[in-house]
């Protein structure tokens, strides 16, 4: 496939998030109009082929037809103190709302003063997540979601709270939470083989780092769950591939992680992908990056990025 380089860009976020501040991503321009590359800087060159391979499904390739013409959202909280997260649900206009919790330096306290404050702004009728990252052992995981479900009245799943899958089926058979694999998934050797059935409830999808919409709806196909679609934290421009595959997928349970634009406080399109009500639309093509001038990377980070780039583009299968 074809492409050219549109542009690197500079996104700041409101709060640090899987401990960055601002993110970063190459914007490319191909038949079909835009893509993004912006693979997690801890990414390996090879973890980052599939990363790649999205964005050109996105610029020179086709996304999967859709079922459905807009797509119900989740709103993201940080790591943040109770207040703030209460001001960010309360602002969202979504009905579910999903919480990061066991952030370094945080202790299960802080994470149920969060729950509570979210729990508050949505009223009782409202569905929370919390995702760990893996960040808990099996025994620190059961003992943690306890105290959450009770602090948040219920909790519609838990995503990721422990690193392998044998981990999350130990969880699983101790609490009466569902369980959602995220990591489990994506970062696998090969996902169309995960055997998550046994480990969690829930399939985590994010179609960027899948290889975009058309292997991730083969991967929820595999994976045999119910599937809730999430950001990989792009911007509009990425963005757009995964609410193709959140509008491609025969059923959607649940409300999906795609309302994430609002976790920065610029975008690179003017025709940004924010919800309202509480839902987003599904985007014929990913719009096109008409702010980047007023978010391009400097010259040291450009440079940087276009060359691990040009490395995972090499290797790509021919």
């Amino acid at each position: 496939m074809s492409f050219s380089v549109v542009g690197v860009y500079a996104l700041p976020l409101r709060n640090r998030f899987r401990g960055i501040t601002v993110r970063h991503g190459v914007l490319l321009e191909g038949v079909s109009g835009f893509g993004e590359f912006c693979a997690f800087e801890d990414y390996s060159d090879s973890e980052s082929v599939p990363w790649l391979a999205a964005a050109l499904e996105s610029c020179s390739g086709s996304w999967p037809t859709p079922v459905r013409s807009r797509i119900p959202v989740n709103c993201t909280v940080p790591a943040v103190p109770p207040s703030r997260a209460f001001e960010i649900v309360a602002a969202s206009g979504c009905t579910t709302a999903k919480v990061k919790v066991a952030d370094p330096g945080q202790s299960i306290e802080d994470d149920c003063e969060r729950v509570a404050a979210v729990r508050s702004a949505l009223g009782p009728s409202g569905a929370i997540r919390v995702d760990a990252n893996m960040a808990w052992s099996v025994d620190s995981a059961v003992a943690a979601i306890r105290s959450l479900d009770r602090e948040a009245g219920g909790l519609e799943y838990v995503e990721q709270p422990c690193r392998t899958l044998s981990e999350l089926a130990a969880v699983r058979k101790r609490v009466d939470v569902r369980i959602a694999a995220d990591e489990s998934i994506r970062r696998a050797s090969d996902p169309m083989k995960v055997a998550v059935a046994g480990a969690a409830d829930v399939a985590v999808l994010k179609a960027t780092p899948l290889g975009g919409a058309r292997r991730a709806l083969e991967v929820a196909e595999a994976c045999g769950l119910p599937c809730v679609v999430s950001s990989a934290l792009e911007s509009s421009v990425g963005l757009a591939g995964q609410l193709a595959l959140a509008a491609a997928l025969p059923s959607l349970d649940f409300a999906c992680g795609l309302g994430t634009i609002s976790l920065f406080t610029e975008d690179v399109a003017s025709d940004s992908l924010r919800p309202v009500d509480g839902f987003l639309p599904v985007p014929a093509r990913a719009a096109e990056p008409s702010l980047l001038d007023g978010v391009r990377a400097d010259a040291e980070t450009e440079r940087r990025w276009l060359s691990r780039m040009e490395r995972v583009a090499a290797l790509l299968p021919a």
